[in-house]
C-alpha cells in the first residue's frame, strides 16, 4: 500500500461535536455496538453548521453552509422524522440497530436538536448577520427602514405582493385552511367593530423571493417610480415582514391586532404503490401531488406567538407539544441560499476552473483515447466536459449504433437529454432508464421521460419495487468489421451543475468483460432477466451484500496468512448491521480499517475489544464529498471498486446499484494514493469519530501545516492522473 494512506494512530482533535450521554462502552447491548442512525445524521448536519461558524471561510460561503444546514434539516423532518412518526402511529415494535423504539428516537432527536437550534439562532442574530452588514449586505428589520424606503415597499406591496395574497379566515363558517409544506405563513389576529377578535391565515407567495431587495434611502426617490425590480443593491428585508406591515390593505376597516410567522413541515415520505399501479408515471405523479397533503411533522413558530394562537395551530394541525419548535430568529434559514446569487466575488470562494481532459491543441478522439487506455475522472477537479464530450460524440458519430443510459437526477436543465434526442435524430437506437422515484426530482424526471419518449427514445423506468441508482452509459460502436462497447460508470449523476460542487469519480473503459456485464445488466433493466452473477461488476440487490462480505472475509484470511491487512473506504453513509459486524470482525483479526464516511455512520470505532483497529473520519468542505471507493489490500493483489452504493440496507437490498473494479494496476495505484490516500490525509476539514459517537476536528501533528485535501486536488488538478 502507498505511503499516502495514514495509519490508525492519527487521533489528535479539537472542536467537539458531542454524543448523547451514555454512548460508547462495549457492554454487549446493541447501543454499545451501533450508533443510532438519526443521531449520527444530526451530528453530520452539525458538521455542516460548523463550516458556517468557521471564520476562515468567505462570508457568503458561511451563509451558504447555514442555508444548507436548514435545508438538510427540512428534509430530515420530511423523511426520517415522518417515518418514525408513522412507525409510532402504527404501534410498530421494530427497534433501531441501537435498540431504541420509534418514540425513544423521536425524544432523542428533540433533545439533541434543541440546543443546536438555539445556538444557530444566536449565531445568525448576533454574529453572521452583523458581519454581513459590515460587508455591505444588510438584512434589515422593517422597523429599521427609513420613511422613504417604507414608502417604496408599500407601493411594491400593492403592485406585486397584494394581488398574490389570499387571506383565509377560520371561524364556524370557514374551516381551518390547509397549510402548505415549508410555506411561510402569518397567523393574523384582527378585530372588528364589535370588538371580537378573529383569526386568519395568510401564506406568503412561494414564487416571490423570501428576501425583498430594497433601495438605499438616498436612492429611494428614483427607484420608487420603477418599482423594486431594477434595484441592484445589497439591502434586504424579509418578505413576511413586508406583508405584516401592510396588512391593513388586506383587512380594510378592521383593526389588525397582531401577526405571527409560522411554518410547517409535512411528511414527504410517501410510498409509491407500484404493484397496484397500472401506470408508474401516473402513480408517481399522484405521489407528488399527495406530498403537499402529508401529515404535519413539525411546526416552527416565532417566540412572540402567544399560547392561544399556538393552541389554535397545534390543535387544528393535530400536533403534540414536542412537534413544536420555537425560535427567536427568522424561520426557514434554508432561504438564505438566495444570497448566493449576489455578485460579490470578494465574499465567496475564488473561482475554480476544472482541468480539461485534452491539452490543446493535441486533442485526441474520445473513442481512440478510451480504446488506448482506461480513463478515471475525478470531478470537479477533472472537468465534466469529458463526459459530455463522450455523450455528444456518441450522438453524432455515424459508427455508433446504440446508446443506453440510466438517468437518476438530471436537474431542471440538462444537455444530456439533448444528446440522447440528437442520437435518435441521427437514427441510432437509444434506450434511457429514467428513474421516476428519485425523491424530490420526480417532476423533473417525469418531464424528461415525456420529452425523450416524444423524440423516439425507448424510455423505461426499471424494475418494480427497486430504484435504479446505478450511473451507467453504454455506447455500441461499429469499428471496421467489429463491434466495440464503450462504457461510462460513475458515482455521480449525469448533471453538469452538481458536477461542479460534488466530488464524484467515474470510469471510461472499453474493457470487454466490464462492457459485457453492463450490456447484460441493461438487458435485465429494460427486459427480463434472472441473472445474478457478473464477471466484473458487483450488482445490487443480486449479489452485492454477499460479495462485499466475502471481500472483507478474504482480507481477514490474507491478513492471518501474511499480515498487512488493510481495508480503506470512502463513502457517504455506513449503516448496514451485517457490513458493520464484518468490519468489527476484521478489526478483531488485526486488519487495519480506515473509513471516511461523510454523513451517517453507525459503526463505533476504537472500542476496546470491538473496533480497536478502525478509524472513521468525515470531510466537510467547499465541495460535497460524494465519491464511493472501496479498497482491499488483498495480500498485495489489491482490489479497488468504485460505484453508486453506500453500505446501507436501502442500497444493498432495495436498489439497483453497481460497483466496478479499476482494472489497470497503474491507474488503480494512482486512484488509491492520489484520491483515496489524499482524502484520508486531510487535517484541515476532517472530523474524527470517537467511540462514544462524538466527533472532533482532526489537527495536524506538531510543526506540520494543516493539509486540505480539496485545496490540494484543486492545485494539482488533473495531474493526479500523471498523464
Amino acid at each position: 500500500m502507498g505511503d499516502n494512506i495514514p495509519g490508525p494512530d492519527m487521533t489528535s482533535h479539537s472542536s467537539v461535536i458531542p454524543a448523547a450521554k451514555g454512548e460508547g462502552k462495549d457492554t454487549g447491548d446493541p447501543a454499545s455496538r451501533f450508533i443510532n442512525r438519526e443521531l449520527s445524521w444530526l451530528r453530520f448536519n452539525r458538521r455542516v453548521l460548523a463550516e458556517a461558524f468557521d471564520e476562515s471561510q468567505p462570508l457568503l460561503e458561511r451563509v451558504r453552509f447555514l442555508s444548507i444546514y436548514g435545508s438538510n434539516l427540512d428534509e430530515f423532518f420530511m423523511i426520517r422524522v415522518s417515518g418514525l412518526r408513522a412507525q409510532m402511529a402504527a404501534a410498530a415494535a421494530e427497534r433501531s440497530s441501537d435498540g431504541r423504539t420509534p418514540g425513544e428516537q423521536l425524544a432523542a432527536i428533540r433533545r439533541d436538536l434543541l440546543p443546536t437550534l438555539e445556538r444557530c439562532t444566536a449565531f445568525w442574530t448576533d454574529d453572521l448577520n452583523a458581519k454581513l452588514r459590515e460587508a455591505g449586505v444588510c438584512i434589515l428589520r422593517f422597523a429599521e427602514l427609513k420613511k422613504k424606503q417604507r414608502k417604496v415597499l408599500r407601493r411594491h406591496f400593492k403592485e406585486f405582493i397584494f394581488p398574490a395574497l389570499t387571506p383565509l379566515a377560520f371561524d364556524p363558517g370557514h374551516p381551518f385552511p390547509h397549510i402548505s409544506n415549508l410555506s411561510m405563513n402569518l397567523a393574523v389576529v384582527v378585530r372588528g367593530t364589535d370588538q371580537t377578535e378573529r383569526f386568519a391565515r395568510l401564506r406568503a407567495p412561494v414564487n416571490l423571493p423570501r428576501l425583498v431587495r430594497i433601495p438605499d434611502e438616498e436612492k429611494a426617490d428614483s427607484d420608487e417610480a420603477l418599482g423594486l425590480q431594477n434595484i441592484t443593491g445589497s439591502n434586504f428585508v424579509w418578505l413576511e415582514e413586508v406583508i405584516a406591515e401592510n396588512l391593513d390593505l388586506l383587512f380594510p376597516k378592521m383593526e389588525v391586532v397582531a401577526s405571527y410567522p409560522f411554518r410547517v413541515t409535512r411528511d414527504a415520505d410517501t410510498e409509491i404503490g407500484e404493484d397496484e399501479a397500472g401506470d408508474l408515471l401516473a402513480a408517481v405523479s399522484d405521489v407528488v401531488d399527495r406530498r403537499h397533503f402529508g401529515r404535519v411533522v413539525r411546526l416552527e413558530i416565532g417566540g412572540q406567538m402567544p399560547d392561544r394562537i399556538r393552541d389554535i395551530l397545534t390543535v387544528n394541525l393535530e400536533l403534540a407539544p414536542y412537534q413544536v419548535y420555537v425560535t427567536s430568529g427568522p424561520l426557514g434559514l434554508a432561504d438564505l441560499a438566495q444570497l448566493s446569487s449576489l455578485d460579490l466575488p470578494q465574499l465567496k470562494y475564488p473561482p475554480f476552473v476544472p482541468v480539461a481532459r485534452h491539452p490543446a491543441p493535441q486533442k485526441e478522439d474520445i473513442f481512440k483515447l478510451i480504446a488506448r487506455k482506461d480513463v478515471v475522472l475525478y470531478h470537479p477537479y477533472d472537468s465534466f466536459d469529458t463526459v459530455l464530450e463522450f455523450l455528444s460524440t456518441a450522438a453524432r458519430d455515424p459508427d455508433v449504433l446504440a446508446i443506453k443510459q440510466t438517468l437518476y437526477r438530471l436537474g431542471p436543465a440538462s444537455p444530456v437529454v439533448g444528446f440522447l434526442k440528437a442520437a435518435r435524430e441521427n437514427e441510432k437506437q437509444v434506450a434511457a432508464l429514467v428513474e421516476l422515484k428519485a425523491r424530490f426530482d420526480e417532476e423533473n424526471n417525469m418531464r424528461w421521460a415525456h420529452e425523450l419518449e416524444q423524440a423516439g427514445v425507448h424510455v423505461v423506468h426499471g424494475i418494480v419495487g427497486l430504484k435504479t441508482h446505478a450511473k451507467m452509459t453504454l455506447v455500441v460502436r461499429r469499428e471496421g468489421t467489429d463491434i466495440r462497447l464503450y462504457v461510462h460508470l460513475s458515482t455521480g449523476n449525469y448533471n453538469p451543475v452538481t458536477s461542479r460542487v460534488y466530488t464524484d469519480i467515474g470510469l471510461l473503459t472499453c474493457n470487454l468483460d466490464i462492457a459485457r456485464d453492463v450490456l447484460d445488466l441493461f438487458n435485465g433493466l429494460t427486459g427480463y432477466s434472472a441473472k445474478t452473477d457478473y464477471n466484473q461488476l458487483v450488482v445490487a440487490p443480486a449479489s452485492m451484500r454477499s460479495r462485499v462480505l466475502r471481500l472483507i472475509e478474504r482480507e481477514v484470511e490474507q491478513h492471518k496468512a501474511s499480515g498487512g491487512g488493510l481495508i480503506a473506504w470512502k463513502c457517504n453513509s455506513l449503516s448496514d448491521d451485517q457490513i458493520i459486524d464484518a468490519l468489527y470482525q476484521a478489526s478483531a483479526a488485526g486488519v487495519t480499517v480506515q473509513l471516511q464516511v461523510r454523513g451517517t455512520c453507525c459503526l463505533r470505532p476504537g472500542v476496546p475489544g470491538l473496533s480497536d483497529n478502525i478509524v472513521v473520519t468525515s470531510v466537510v468542505g467547499r465541495f460535497l464529498e460524494h465519491a464511493r471507493l472501496y479498497y482491499f489490500a488483498n495480500g498485495g493483489d489489491d482490489e479497488l471498486l468504485i460505484g453508486s452504493p453506500d453500505m446501507m440496507p436501502r442500497n444493498l437490498d432495495g436498489r439497483v446499484e453497481v460497483l466496478v473494479p479499476v482494472k489497470d494496476p497503474k491507474l488503480r495505484a494512482r486512484v488509491r494514493d492520489s484520491i483515496l490516500g489524499v482524502s484520508l490525509r486531510d487535517t484541515a476539514m476532517c472530523w474524527q469519530l470517537l467511540p462514544d459517537g462524538s466527533y472532533r476536528r482532526r489537527v495536524p501533528a506538531s510543526g506540520e501545516a494543516p493539509f486540505n485535501s480539496q485545496e490540494h486536488l484543486m492545485t494539482v488538478g488533473g495531474s493526479w492522473r500523471e498523464e
